[in-house]
């Protein structure tokens, strides 16, 4: 029988995305970045998905998902 691992992950819905910063702010290992100054985005290795960014996005458009692995 194969084990199909799962994680957590954090996504960015990168077409409603505002870069307002705020998941920059608190992310506690700097693992978010906002690219040109026009969406946010998660860098997975760095990423916990502690999920501060969600609770923070003024707009809502971060989530925390389990992926398969």
């Amino acid at each position: 029988m194969v084990r199909i691992k799962k994680r957590k992950r954090a996504f960015v819905d990168q077409k409603t995305c505002v870069a307002c910063g705020c998941c920059v702010k608190v992310c506690p290992l700097q693992a978010i970045s906002v690219v040109n100054g026009i969406v946010a985005q998660i860098d997975q290795k760095r990423c916990v998905c502690c999920g501060k960014c969600a609770q923070e996005c003024p707009a809502s458009v971060i989530e925390i998902r389990e992926v398969e692995e």
